[in-house]
C-alpha cells in the first residue's frame, strides 16, 4: 500500500513482529480447531478400519486314494473355510502330454493363484463360457453351496454334495472369486505335487500364511483302493510314470512305487534338517490315525490350522466315520465304517500282490510306520497291529 506521496510507508520492526505473531496465532488456532474436529468426527464408511488379519492357507498334500477327499471335507465343512478339491485336475486334463514333474511349475502357481482369490488363473485351462459347475469337484466345497456363491443354505449347514449339485449348479465362475474373498481360511487339496521343494517358493512368498498337511495311507490299502477304481486314475499313471511303464503287469506297481517314493521324499523334506521357513508349518498324518481316533484327529489338523472344533463338525466327523458304507467309489465321502474301510485290502488284495507292494514300497513303509506281513497267516490275523506308533509332528 502507497501513502499519500506515493511511497510504501516504512513500518518498524515491532509491528512487522507483532503482524506476523498474530498470523501465526491465528493459524495456530485454525490448526487446533481442525484437529479437535476431526478427533471428533464420526466415523464414516471412507473412514480408516482396522485391517483385515491375513487370510491362512492350508495345502492337503496327498496322493489318490488315501482318505484325501474325506480329510478335505474335513476342512470343507468347516464355516470359516473356503475349499476347493484338486483344481491341479484342469491343469493336468489340458497338459496330459507331459510328466509329472514338467506340470509341477504350472500346478504351483495355479495353487497359488486360488490361495490369493485370484481365479482368472483358470482362464488358461477353461471355457470363456465356464460356470462355477465346470470346476472340478465343485460341490464337494460347502462354501461354492453357501452364499455369496449360491443362496440356498446357510454357511453354517453341513452341505453334502449331492444336494448341492441339484441346486448350486447353474451360478456363474465368478462366484467362486467372490466366494473366496470372504473367508478367513483357504484349504486346497491336492494330489498332484510330488516333491515338497517345489512348494518352497510359496512358503516364502509374504503374501501367504501358507501350512501343509501331508496325508499317508498304508501303500497296500492304496493299491487296492486304486484296483477299484483303476478306469477313473489311468490318465493320471500315465503323467506319473508314462504311457509305457503305467501298462502291463508292473504298471500298477510302477505306479505305486513312484508315489511311495514321493511321500519318502515330502516327509524328509517336511520333517528332517528341515529350513526355517518350514519350522511348525508342516504336518504329517495318517490315514489310519484319523479313522482309528477321528475327532483326535480332527482336532489336531483343526488347532494346526488355526481353526475352532466346533460341537457341530464334532457331531459330523463322528457320524461319517462310523456309517455302513464301504467308500468303493472314487471321490465318495459318503458316511461308512472307516476302520473297516482301511483294513479291508487285508481280507481281499491276494498276499502275492500284497508282497510286490511291499517291495516297491518299502523305504516308505518303514518310514512311515507300517508294518510288513511276511505270510497270509499274518495278513488276515486281525489281532495283529500294522501300525507303529508315530511321534506327533505337531
Amino acid at each position: 500500500m502507497l501513502n499519500d506521496n506515493g511511497k510504501v510507508p516504512c513500518l518498524s520492526i515491532a509491528t512487522v513482529m507483532k503482524s506476523k505473531g498474530v498470523q501465526v496465532l491465528v493459524i495456530l488456532v485454525v490448526l487446533s480447531f481442525g484437529l479437535v474436529h476431526f478427533h471428533f468426527l464420526p466415523c464414516s464408511n471412507n473412514a480408516p478400519t482396522e485391517e483385515k488379519p491375513s487370510p491362512v492357507h492350508i495345502l492337503i498334500l496327498s496322493s489318490w486314494r488315501s482318505g484325501s477327499s474325506f480329510t478335505g471335507q474335513i476342512f470343507s465343512q468347516h464355516p470359516r473355510v473356503f475349499y476347493l478339491m484338486e483344481p491341479a485336475w484342469h491343469v493336468w486334463v489340458t497338459m496330459y502330454q507331459n510328466s509329472a514333474k514338467v506340470l509341477h511349475m504350472a500346478v504351483r502357481d495355479l495353487v497359488r493363484s486360488v490361495f490369493l482369490c485370484d481365479m482368472s488363473v483358470f482362464d488358461a485351462y477353461m471355457s470363456s463360457q465356464k460356470k462355477k459347475s465346470d470346476l472340478f469337484q465343485w460341490e464337494t466345497s460347502r462354501a461354492l453351496c453357501s452364499p455369496p456363491a449360491c443362496n440356498s443354505f446357510s454357511r453354517s449347514d453341513i452341505i453334502t454334495a449331492g444336494d448341492c449339485r441339484t441346486i448350486c449348479g447353474k451360478y456363474p465362475f465368478s462366484k467362486v472369486e467372490e466366494a473366496c474373498k470372504t473367508y478367513s481360511h483357504i484349504a486346497v487339496k491336492e494330489v498332484r505335487f510330488f516333491d515338497l521343494k517345489v512348494l518352497y517358493p510359496l512358503l516364502t512368498d509374504p503374501s501367504l500364511n501358507l501350512k501343509i498337511i501331508h496325508l499317508v495311507r498304508d501303500p497296500r490299502a492304496v493299491f487296492r483302493s486304486r484296483e477299484n477304481t483303476v478306469a477313473d486314475l489311468t490318465r493320471d499313471s500315465n503323467i506319473v510314470v508314462g504311457a509305457q511303464k503305467s501298462k502291463g503287469e508292473m504298471g500298477p506297481y510302477n505306479t505305486m512305487q513312484e508315489i511311495c517314493k514321493s511321500h519318502v521324499e515330502i516327509y524328509k523334506a517336511g520333517s528332517q534338517a528341515i529350513p526355517s521357513f518350514l519350522k511348525d508349518r508342516y504336518l504329517l498324518v495318517r490315514y489310519e490315525d484319523i479313522v482309528r481316533d477321528p475327532l483326535a484327529k480332527a482336532a489336531q489338523m483343526y488347532r494346526f490350522a488355526e481353526l475352532h472344533f466346533t460341537p457341530e463338525l464334532q457331531k459330523w466327523v463322528h457320524n461319517i466315520t462310523h456309517g455302513k458304507g464301504q467308500g468303493t467309489k472314487a471321490f465318495d465321502i459318503g458316511s461308512r465304517d472307516a476302520v473297516s474301510v482301511s483294513q479291508a485290502w487285508r481280507k481281499t488284495l491276494p498276499f502275492q500282490k500284497i508282497e510286490k507292494v511291499q517291495n516297491v514300497c518299502k523305504d516308505a513303509m518303514d518310514l512311515l510306520g507300517y508294518r510288513l506281513v511276511q505270510s497270509e497267516e499274518e495278513q488276515k490275523n486281525m489281532s495283529l497291529n500294522l501300525l507303529f506308533a508315530q511321534n506327533s509332528s505337531e
